[in-house]
């Protein structure tokens, strides 16, 4: 099994990217948090893999953290759940965020993701709360990105005050870029809600 891949960044696009390792280019679907923290092309670039075996084909999927490659792993083994919704929570979601969601039995927050109902929201729940409670996600490999937990508490809070989560991050996202480093979460809330106004 192919476990990780360290090589030059090829090409991106936010569901996709390409690396080269030694002349081989290796095609990962990738999560969008992924795909905003893997740099520039024509860079080096390391990522945990997870090679996804199906009786008609293979998918390599990429992550940056082992954190995202552990959820994405119990995400899958859920019944009904596929990596392509698997790619998608990842993308609406921190591994922080979607564990505190599970473990807090948090139907709206996980509904607000693209692609689940209140069914599946509620079967994520049952097959995956015994075996999430005893994870600390925040220390899986020590390779959590700085300022991701801050980012998944304001966009919460940003939803708790009435924004939609998918507007909520990409103002968050935008306020943390602009300002060229983490903020606490208080100003990321303060500035993301001038955005918004």
């Amino acid at each position: 099994m192919i476990a990780q891949l360290r090589g030059t960044l090829l090409s991106k696009t936010p569901a996709e990217i390409v690396v080269d390792v030694g002349g081989i280019g290796f095609r990962m679907l990738v999560p969008l948090s992924t795909f905003r923290e893997v740099g520039k092309e024509g860079g080096t670039v390391r990522l945990l893999t997870y090679l996804h075996v199906r009786e008609d084909a293979l998918g390599l999927f990429g992550f940056v953290t082992e954190a995202e490659r552990t959820i994405f792993r119990e995400l899958i083994s859920v019944s009904g759940i596929g990596p392509k919704l698997g790619l998608a929570v990842l993308s609406g979601l921190s591994p922080e965020i979607f564990h505190r969601a599970v473990i807090e039995e948090d139907l709206g927050l996980l509904t607000s993701i693209s692609g689940i109902g209140k069914k599946t929201a509620q079967r994520m729940i049952v097959e995956l709360k015994d075996k999430l409670s005893g994870l600390d996600v925040s220390s899986i490999g020590g390779t959590a990105e700085p300022g991701q937990e801050e980012i998944g508490d304001a966009v919460l809070a940003l939803v708790a005050l009435g924004m939609h989560r998918a507007t909520a991050r990409e103002a968050v996202l935008k306020v943390q870029t602009e300002a060229g480093g983490d903020l606490p979460v208080e100003e990321l809330v303060r500035r993301a809600l001038r955005k918004g106004s």
